[in-house]
């Protein structure tokens, strides 16, 4: 029983974690990485499709994304969609390529990029925490039906405490490369 605590309440940190770095990926720096654009659909023959399944995306040097669509027909629909994006980006057509440019970061952008970054895992740190608690509370359940010893009860409390603390260490280490990532000019 303490063990499926501990597996359900390690499973669920890793998840939190994961989604933390899949956060970060969003929060883009001046350097290019195609991961930006996973998150933009286009109109495909009526049903929302994401532009990786539409067209070839790639990386043309540090600062620059190649998009070429496997349709001519596509072209503007997709440079329009990036144009129209949150990303605030802004894509040229050359021949049968999309050129997306990654402009470069103001210190205050980078500033303020880095506050939601320390916002972001801050609130992964709170759910590492309400996980820690659920699982402990789990345990004090277990402990007033009799199901578990004083013993076994204190020992899975340190247990699910160390995973705590490993995954907030995991968090703040990931948090230190974002930082530095987002500050380097």
């Amino acid at each position: 029983m303490i063990i499926d605590i501990k597996k359900s309440a390690e499973q669920k940190m890793q998840k939190s974690f994961e989604a933390l770095k899949i956060s970060f990926g969003k929060i883009r720096t001046g350097r290019a990485h195609t991961g930006i654009l996973d998150h933009i659909t286009v109109d495909y023959y009526g049903a929302p499709v994401p532009i990786s399944q539409v067209a070839n995306v790639n990386l043309a040097d540090a600062r620059t994304i190649s998009v070429t669509p496997w349709e001519k027909k596509m072209l503007n629909l997709i440079e329009k969609t990036i144009r129209d994006s949150d990303l605030g980006l802004n894509p040229v057509t050359i021949g049968e390529m999309i050129r997306v440019p990654m402009p470069a970061l103001t210190e205050e952008r980078r500033r303020d990029l880095t506050k939601i970054v320390k916002h972001e895992a801050e609130t992964a740190r709170v759910a590492m925490r309400n996980i820690r608690r659920d699982a402990n509370a789990h345990l004090k359940d277990l402990l007033k039906e009799k199901k578990i010893a004083e013993d076994d009860e204190r020992r899975g409390q340190d247990e699910i405490q160390k995973l705590t603390d490993h995954h907030i260490s995991e968090i703040d280490k990931v948090l230190l490369v974002k930082e530095a990532e987002l500050m380097a000019v």
